[in-house]
Parts: C-alpha cells; structure tokens; sequence
C-alpha cells in the first residue's frame, strides 16, 4: 500500500505530460504556420527598417536613417498621406460606428419583413471592394454617371467627385459606409442590443423617462463594452484603408486619396525600396497601437460591465 500512491502519482504525471505533448501536436500545424508567415515576416521586416535593403541588392545596415528621412521631412508624401489617412478615420469612425448602430436600433423592432430589410443592409458588404470600387466609379462618373444626370434634372450641377481634388476623399468615405454600415457592426450591435434586459426598460418607463432617456441611461451603458470593441476594430480598419483608393484612383486626383499604406505599396512593390517600406510599416504598427491603447485607456470613463464590482 505505501508503494500503491507514488506509482499511482507517477501513471497521473505521465498521462498529464502524454496530453500535453497531444496538444502541442494537435496545434504544431498552426505554430509553425505562424512562425513561418507572421512572426517570421514581422522580424525580418524589422531588421529591414534599419537597412537600405531593395529586391536585387542584399540588405545593408544604416541604422535609424529610414526613420530619419520619414520624419525628417525626406519624404515628400509621409506627412500628407499620415494626414490624409487621419483625415479619413476621423470622418468614417464616427460616422460607420453611429449609421451601424442606427441601423441596428431600427433592426431591433418586431416589425413585418424584418428578415428581408436586414438582408437589404446586409447585401452591400458581400461585394468585393473592387467590385464597389467599379460600381461607384461608375455612377459618379462626371459626365455619364446616373447620379450627375439626375442631378441635372432638378437643375444642380453635380460636382466631379472621384475626379475632384477636393470631393475625392469624402467620397472614398461615402464608398467605404455604404458597403459596411449594414456588415458585421450592425450585426454585433444588433446582438448587443437583443442582450438588454428588458426589466430596465420597464422600470425606466416606470419611473418616468423618456425614449431618449432610456436610450442614453439604459441603452447605451449596456453596450458600451460592444462599443468599445467596434470603434478599436473600425479605427484599425479605418488606417488600414488602401484597396478601394488604389482601384478608384489610384491615390488622385493630385495625391488628394494617397492614403498611408497606399504610400508603403507604392516604395515596397513599385520603388522596391524595402527597407524604408519596413519602416513605414513599424511606424503605422506603433501609431495603430498607441491608438488602440489610448482607446483602453480611456475606455474605464465609459464602458460599463454588469460583472465590475466598482459598479
């Protein structure tokens, strides 16, 4: 008996340490798949940043200089394209968070075909970004789009849009919330919405307050965590623009969409310089996490959790 409870101690290490050496196994495929294509590639890039490094010579160390000539003013187009992209997020943030949340507010009623009106909204976010791209060239064209020459119609002269210096970047913006105000945002608030007590409305109404109140009172600080995951998503998503700018206008007209990793392309693949792409890269990684992280740091003033024990 004094033998019977190591032994038996011994057979539980073994098979704790067999389905350990099982799992590391069953998700080896996926280990070396992310050593392989991301963590792999991130280091090699951040090597790049700190070498003068294009597709027919090999990498030469400089140190800081690529970072130098970005901030430096070396390159003509980083602080307009960085500026532009801001610009860009600061209209489609706020706008594609509220337009989904709005949706997902009309959505959230027993109302006859509900089914098919969410289909309606959902339809524009299963089109290809290319395929937006062409679809909105097309009736923003300035002389043979439909939406000029309806314009014209009712005697307004229907500006240039994607053609025009200063109507091409809201533009983009309109694009871009049309094909997905009504996605995966309006799902997900859609979700968070269905998850409100219902108890809270009734005691709001009980005591007196409004539709408005109970929106701002009860509404939105239960949401406020699935809100607070969709603006990080969206502000990623929003730097992140590149596909519809570069088949809509190619960065034009005059740099007016030449949007940040627009500009990282064009010096990796086109200039083939690496090694400064590399660093434009790390750059756009630390703004996006300095955001992020601004985000979580701001987000214990507003976001509410039922579990928080300070609540």
């Amino acid at each position: 008996m004094t033998e019977a409870v190591p032994a038996a101690g011994r057979y539980r290490t073994r098979r704790r340490w067999r389905a350990t050496i099982e799992g590391y196994l069953l998700i080896s495929p996926w280990i070396v798949g992310f050593v392989l294509f991301t963590l792999g590639p991130m280091l090699a890039s951040l090597y790049f940043s700190f070498s003068r490094f294009s597709l027919v010579s090999p990498p030469r160390f400089i140190g800081f200089d690529n970072y130098w000539r970005a901030f430096s003013g070396g390159d003509p187009l980083f602080y307009g394209s960085f500026i532009r992209t801001l610009t860009f997020a600061a209209l489609f943030v706020p706008l594609g968070v509220g337009l989904s949340l709005g949706l997902a507010l009309l959505l959230n009623r027993d109302l006859k075909g509900l089914a098919v009106f969410r289909t309606l909204y959902f339809l524009p976010t299963l089109t290809p970004i290319a395929a937006a791209a062409l679809l909105w060239l097309w009736l923003l064209h300035p002389e043979v789009g439909p939406v000029n020459y309806f314009l014209s119609q009712i005697g307004v002269q229907g500006p240039r849009w994607l053609a025009s210096q200063e109507w091409a970047l809201p533009t983009l913006v309109v694009t871009a919330l049309w094909g997905s105000v009504g996605g995966s945002r309006m799902v997900i608030f859609l979700a968070g919405l269905q998850g409100v007590p219902q108890e809270l409305y009734e005691a709001a109404g009980i005591d007196g307050a409004s539709r408005w109140q109970r929106f701002r009172h009860v509404t939105m600080p239960m949401i406020s965590p699935v809100t607070f995951f969709l603006m990080i998503l969206t502000i990623i998503a929003a730097f992140r623009v590149f596909a519809l700018a570069f088949v809509a206008t190619g960065g034009g007209p005059a740099y007016a969409t030449w949007f940040y990793l627009l500009h990282l392309y064009t010096t990796a693949f086109r200039s083939l310089n690496m090694g400064y792409a590399s660093a434009l890269a790390w750059i756009f990684f630390v703004v996006v996490l300095a955001l992020s992280l601004i985000q979580f740091r701001l987000a214990s003033r507003w976001v509410y959790y039922s579990g928080d024990k300070k609540t």
